[in-house]
């Protein structure tokens, strides 16, 4: 269902696309990505910057000492993640801070690299994967901000993002997954990751892609994703065995990078938590 007349109706805010993620989006987009170009670009907002270098700093890269600045960390972590980073603070600096949205931006940040990870994997685009991730829950923020009160107790009210999305639509004429995608679309991201953050909490809870293009990769790797943090009630293995024939992808080779990236994350989780949380 189209957000446009929802959002006049109930005067729902989107807030403006920030400069720097614009043209980050294309410098991205580039075959030869010119990682000097994105350490300079992120450096050029003193803000983004910092709260870039404090994310890198206080997460479990493996680091060997504080990254000074943006161009180191990017050496050590690569262009997709640092460009990960930035979109996820930036995406966080577009709605006033709150408790009940820390974990949003927590999950945005762990999902957005499984994602990527999965795409890598697969011989997909690994960075459409990484930041159509980030920008699953975003749309949680803007009720969130258009009506706190009221939002906070539907939060509270629910256990899934199916039932989050009734009492969504009920309150509000439309749902989270509908304004994220609005909110993908006026920031200029490409219209796959549009498309996937607009169904991806019914092809979650259903493990069904409602058709097999572009976005509904991106929907596959969403879906994997969600198991593979322990969000979903099947086993990763199982959701694997279900997706992979609706795309035609060999069941072997998705079962084999789910169980690697499954691994990393057990890893991960041992040595004192997962990625910024």
């Amino acid at each position: 269902m189209p957000a446009t007349a929802e959002l006049r109706r109930n005067d729902i805010a989107i807030p403006a696309r920030p400069d720097v993620l614009v043209k980050l989006s294309l410098l991205m987009a580039d075959e030869d990505v010119d990682q000097r170009a994105i350490s300079a670009l992120v450096e050029s907002d003193m803000a983004l910057a910092s709260a870039v270098l404090k994310a890198v700093n206080r997460s479990h890269h493996g680091l060997a000492g504080r990254a000074l600045n943006v161009h180191h960390a990017a050496t050590y972590l690569g262009a997709r993640e640092i460009a990960g980073i930035t979109f996820e603070m930036g995406l966080r600096a577009a709605f006033a801070p709150a408790p009940e949205i820390d974990p949003i931006w927590a999950r945005a940040g762990q999902r957005g690299l499984v994602m990527g990870q999965l795409g890598q994997a697969l011989g997909l685009d690994a960075w459409a994967a990484h930041s159509a991730g980030l920008f699953e829950e975003c749309g949680k923020a803007v009720l969130f901000a258009h009506a706190t009160d009221h939002y906070r107790a539907m939060l509270r009210a629910t256990a899934c993002d199916s039932d989050l999305c009734a009492l969504e639509e009920a309150g509000f004429g439309v749902r989270h997954d509908t304004l994220g995608a609005a909110l993908c679309q006026s920031w200029g991201l490409a219209e796959a990751t549009v498309a996937c953050v607009r169904h991806h909490v019914d092809a979650q809870a259903f493990v069904h892609l409602p058709e097999a293009t572009a976005s509904g990769t991106l929907l596959a790797l969403s879906v994997l994703a969600q198991a593979l943090l322990g969000c979903a009630p099947q086993a990763v293995d199982d959701v694997a065995e279900q997706v992979a024939p609706q795309l035609g992808w060999d069941t072997t080779l998705v079962l084999r990078a789910v169980r690697r990236i499954e691994g990393q994350l057990q890893s991960q989780s041992g040595q004192g938590g997962q990625r910024r949380h």
